[in-house]
């Protein structure tokens, strides 16, 4: 009767056990499908981001994880490799097969055109970055449509706004909104800052104001372009800022920066590197403070729409609809305060560069 009492005291005690540890092996097993799909999530979040920062050789509206299918419309790939290569992006299919034109073959990697073999091979360095033959890429990619489309957009209304300018004094329809704009930057931008010489100025001014207003606009929107945030396009913005500066310059200008009049002499040679460092400082400044707070507002303003999708409870969910609504407010006022600063600057360049100096006083 002990043995008995034993053995169905052993068994009952390695049933529990049994039981116990294949308790901890599901749950174990929940949590880690739990951990996989949020990282599967996560991993699709940052894939949705960084493609809405990112230039690319087609135009999607959106896509369909489900189905992998895309909506949008390709553009053309205009490539330089020995001859004028021109086909559609539709042959990389997003970047998932290899394009064949003229017996080449092309592969989109990172937004990038390599050249490939007919299985799309890539080879890589020592630090992991492709070592394929890259043509040079003039395409009509994602920014620089949206370029175009602020460009005519732009030519319309102002030239609309000129016509109706030459019928009376007064403009007449969506120019009446724009009208104030132009005179604001005519007395408040750009005469107090680059003086009597101002009005050469003026079609820049207006221009970048304008084009980099309306380009912030459309980052705004669910077209998913970043123009502003490419740092390839505030580098040729603020390149033709610093060009048009230093072909500005009066002698007063360059005399300022290597011979300061009223400053002893041996302190002339120690300010005028200094000097000459800031003439380029000034249009990487420019460079960098556009590109940098539009880039960080499109990736905060992403970052809290996604905590709609991560946060698992509807107060969690509402709160950052709400926070993603009350910033997207603030980037509307960022759109317009990035193209007021960079064209206030630009204005005070000019300004330096023309300015008359009386010596005597």
């Amino acid at each position: 009767m002990h043995k008995t009492y034993l053995v169905k005291t052993l068994l009952a005690g390695f049933l529990l056990i049994s039981g116990f540890l294949a308790a901890q092996e599901v749950e174990h097993h929940d949590e880690a499908s739990h951990e996989g799909s949020e990282a599967a999530l996560e991993e699709e979040i940052k894939e949705d981001i960084d493609h809405h920062i990112q230039d690319s050789h087609s135009f999607t509206f959106f896509s369909d994880t489900e189905t992998g299918k895309h909506y949008g419309f390709p553009l053309p790939v205009i490539l330089w490799d020995n001859g004028l290569q021109v086909f559609s992006s539709s042959k990389f299919h997003h970047g998932e097969t290899v394009a064949e034109h003229n017996g080449n073959y092309y592969k989109l990697y990172h937004s990038k055109v390599y050249k490939t073999d007919a299985e799309g091979t890539i080879n890589y360095d020592d630090d992991h970055h492709a070592t394929n033959e890259k043509p040079l890429d003039f395409s009509i990619t994602k920014n620089v449509l949206m370029m175009f489309v602020t460009g005519l957009l732009m030519f319309l209304l102002f030239a609309g706004l000129a016509k109706s300018f030459g019928k009376g004094p007064i403009a007449k329809g969506v120019g009446r909104f724009f009208e104030p704009i132009v005179l604001y930057i005519r007395d408040d931008i750009a005469r107090p800052n680059i003086g009597p010489k101002y009005k050469r100025f003026m079609p820049y001014l207006l221009t970048v104001f304008f084009f980099i207003w309306f380009l912030n606009l459309f980052g705004l929107t669910p077209l998913g372009v970043n123009v502003t945030g490419n740092i390839a396009v505030t580098f040729a913005l603020a390149l033709i800022t610093f060009v048009i500066t230093q072909f500005s310059g009066n002698k007063n200008y360059w005399k300022h920066i290597f011979w300061m009049p009223g400053v002893p002499t041996p302190m002339k040679f120690v300010l005028a590197p200094i000097e000459l460092l800031g003439v380029f400082i000034k249009p990487f400044a420019l460079m960098i403070r556009l590109y940098a707070n539009i880039m960080a507002g499109h990736v905060v303003l992403m970052s809290i729409i996604a905590l709609v999708f991560t946060v698992q409870n509807w107060i969690g969910g509402g709160l950052s609809l709400v926070l993603a609504f009350f910033l997207s407010i603030i980037e509307l006022l960022v759109a317009a305060l990035q193209a007021y600063i960079f064209t206030l600057l630009s204005a005070l360049y000019f300004g330096f560069a023309v300015e008359e100096h009386d010596e005597h006083h």
